[in-house]
């Protein structure tokens, strides 16, 4: 073939013409808290959060040991949606354990997979099992267990679609299925549903977080959430719908959608939810967590970042910005950047915590 005929250009050229048509506007308070009810609705209908089923969380511990570091890491299981389970890493540091101030509980984390970790596996540290370390080394992916190493409790789930909770086309113990998710599988059932990917993972993790809360044993004035790549992903989401997350970092997951998700369109299922684009680009999503306090983390040379690099993320983050300045707290979010590409760094605790 000498030329190939392709619709890419008309593609963007629709983008810029058909997007953002509720992008973020609000010049008051009052009129963010109006967006912010109203966007909300509109996402909950766009991801297809609203058509899931509540449930009892029938939750059932199931294992439990002690780490080299003194800390627990316990398993639990819980279900979110009626025959639908998330295992979860329940990890509890013995020693510097952290508590609010007042209340005297546990101060608390989610901590959020991404890709190419086995699910909670690497969150939670297990550099005991094949191909975990390699993926903790590649991405710097333990990073509940540095939240258990600094004295926080932390909760380290499966997202659907990945460890523990894989489609059949990945089941398996090879290391290649161990490591990957079921995303694909899962948008191809969910979407002509009305359902997503995304929908489902932040469904879940407020199923969680319902959990967490009716325990009644840890912090819920001071939750965080945090997560790389597709981690960062949910967290985003799971905030942006549930002001019980306090505070989190969303790291290697910040961009404009037409660079990194109409140009780059190779990227996983998990990130598209159909009508999206025509309503909200991503630091619109991101203005919902105003004024909570957040770390947004970039990587200079990420290459989600799309072809313009570390402005695509610049032009997001200062939406946020405009966001936190309705109700002056711009101080809440920082944006840690970090040389190199597509990973985790440690530094954005120490952004987040300030004193950890």
């Amino acid at each position: 073939m000498k030329q190939y005929y392709t619709c890419f250009s008309l593609m963007q050229e629709k983008y810029d013409r058909f997007t953002r048509d509720d992008r973020f506007l609000a010049a008051t308070t009052k009129e963010f808290a109006v967006w912010k009810e109203k966007t909300r609705t509109l996402l909950r209908e766009l991801t297809g959060m609203n058509r899931m089923l509540l449930c009892d969380a029938m939750p059932v511990e199931e294992e439990e040991e002690l780490t080299k570091d003194n800390i627990i890491r316990k398993k639990i299981r819980i279900q979110t949606e009626p025959g639908v389970y998330m295992p979860c890493y329940l990890l509890i540091p013995t020693e510097n354990r952290r508590y609010h101030e007042k209340n005297k509980k546990p101060l608390t984390f989610l901590a959020l997979p991404g890709h190419l970790g086995g699910g909670k596996e690497s969150i939670a540290g297990r550099k005991e099992l094949p191909g975990i370390i390699r993926s903790i080394e590649q991405f710097h992916y333990d990073y509940g267990y540095q939240l258990a190493l600094r004295g926080f409790t932390v909760f380290c789930p499966d997202c659907r679609g990945f460890g523990e909770r894989r489609e059949e086309a990945l089941q398996g113990e090879e290391e290649e299925k161990y490591l990957n998710g079921t995303c694909y599988q899962l948008s191809h059932m969910a979407e002509a549903l009305g359902e997503t990917v995304i929908g489902m993972q932040a469904f879940d993790v407020h199923r969680l977080i319902d959990y967490i809360e009716q325990q009644g044993i840890y912090d819920m004035e001071e939750l965080g959430c945090i997560g790389f790549s597709g981690g960062g992903m949910q967290t985003l989401w799971s905030a942006a719908l549930d002001d019980r997350i306090k505070r989190c970092i969303i790291s290697g997951y910040m961009y404009g959608y037409r660079d990194s998700l109409l140009e780059l369109n190779g990227n996983c299922s998990c990130n598209y939810v159909p009508h999206l684009f025509e309503h909200l680009d991503m630091g619109d999503i991101g203005a919902l967590l105003a004024p909570r306090q957040v770390v947004i983390q970039s990587c200079l040379d990420d290459h989600l970042n799309g072809k313009r690099g570390i402005s695509n993320v610049y032009e997001q983050v200062a939406v946020m910005r405009q966001a936190y300045r309705l109700f002056d707290k711009e101080d809440r979010l920082v944006h840690d950047i970090q040389g190199g590409g597509h990973c985790w760094h440690e530094e954005a605790l120490s952004a987040l915590l300030k004193d950890a």
